[in-house]
C-alpha cells in the first residue's frame, strides 16, 4: 500500500475478513488433522471490530489491583502517540462449536484445532494488519507480540493477569461485556478468540453500547454446568487456577495442543447477545 495516509477503517475491516477467509490457514489440512472428519474444516468466521481511543478512563482503572494489577500498561504506554485501539473478536465455525458440545468433560479435535492452529492464524492476521498500517505510514504495534508482554509480576507470584489484557481492551473499546465465565459476549457471541491492535492511524472510535461490566450476560449459569473443572460460580466468576490445572492436563495428553472451551459452547452466549 502506499504512503499516502488513505487507509480507513472500512479498508482494514475489509483487508482483514479478506485475510481470514482466503487463507488455507484457515483450513485444517489432511496434513496436520487429528482425525478424518477435521480435514478441510473452516476454523474462523469473519471478524467484528470495534475501535476505541487510547485515553479511556478505564485503563486507570485498570491498574488497580482489584481488576487487573499495576503491571497493567495502558495504551500510550505501549506506543505513546497511540491515537487508535482496534479490538476485534474471530467467531469460530459452528463445526467446531458442535463438536466440542458433544463431551462434556474431554476437548473435541475440532477445538484443539481451534485453540492451536486458529491462535498461530490470529497471529497472522495481526502481522499482517501491522504490516498495511506500517505500509500506510503508521507506527503500529500489537502487544500480544510484544516481547514486553507477559503474565503478572514477580512480586504477584506472575498471577493469571497479563500486562495486556485482550477481553478488558475489547470491553473498553466497545466490542461486548464480560460473561460469567469471565469471556467477552460480542453481537457474535463468545465463542472465538480476541485481538488488538494500537495505531497511530487516527480513526472514528466506536460508542459503548453498554454501561455494566456484565451488562450481555443473562446469569443463566450454564456455564457453571458446563464447567468440567468446576472452575466457575456466582460467587466468584472463574477461579483460573481451577482453569489452568484442567489446561495442563489437557495439554499433556495433546501437547502442543490444549484447550477446553466447554463454558463457550451450549450456552445461550455462545455465538449472540443472549436474550435477558
Amino acid at each position: 500500500m502506499r504512503k499516502d495516509h488513505s487507509i480507513n477503517r472500512d479498508d482494514m475491516i475489509t483487508l482483514a475478513e479478506k485475510f481470514i477467509n482466503d487463507s488455507p490457514n484457515n483450513y485444517i489440512s489432511e496434513k496436520i488433522a487429528l482425525n478424518p472428519k477435521c480435514v478441510g474444516m473452516k476454523i474462523y468466521e469473519s471478524p467484528v471490530f470495534a475501535l476505541g481511543t487510547p485515553h479511556d478512563e478505564l485503563y486507570i482503572k485498570y491498574k488497580s489491583p482489584d481488576v487487573i494489577g499495576s503491571h497493567f500498561l495502558s495504551p500510550v504506554e505501549w506506543l505513546p502517540n497511540t491515537k487508535t485501539v482496534i479490538s476485534f473478536f474471530l467467531p469460530y465455525t459452528d463445526q467446531i462449536k458442535t463438536a466440542n458440545a458433544t463431551d462434556r468433560h474431554q476437548p473435541a479435535d475440532e477445538w484443539l484445532h481451534g485453540r492451536y492452529e486458529g491462535q498461530i492464524l490470529l497471529t497472522q492476521l495481526l502481522e499482517y494488519l501491522l504490516k498495511t498500517l506500517s505500509e500506510a505510514g503508521f507506527q503500529s504495534l500489537a502487544p500480544s507480540l510484544d516481547p514486553r508482554c507477559k503474565m503478572g509480576t514477580p512480586e504477584e507470584n506472575f498471577i493469571f493477569a497479563s500486562n495486556w489484557s485482550e477481553r478488558h481492551i475489547a470491553y473498553t473499546c466497545g466490542l461486548g461485556t464480560f460473561g460469567l465465565s469471565r469471556g467477552i459476549i460480542t453481537k457474535k457471541g463468545m465463542c472465538g478468540r480476541l485481538g488488538s491492535i494500537l495505531t497511530t492511524l487516527d480513526l472514528p472510535k466506536d460508542n459503548r453500547a453498554y454501561n455494566d461490566t456484565y451488562e450481555y450476560c443473562n446469569m443463566c449459569g450454564v456455564c457453571i454446568i458446563n464447567c468440567p473443572a468446576k472452575a466457575i460460580s456466582y460467587e466468584s466468576g472463574m477461579k483460573h487456577t481451577l482453569c489452568n490445572n484442567l489446561l495442563d492436563t489437557v495439554r499433556a495428553k495433546h501437547a502442543p495442543r490444549y484447550g477446553c472451551g466447554k463454558c463457550q459452547v451450549s450456552v445461550p452466549c455462545e455465538s449472540e447477545i443472549p436474550v435477558k
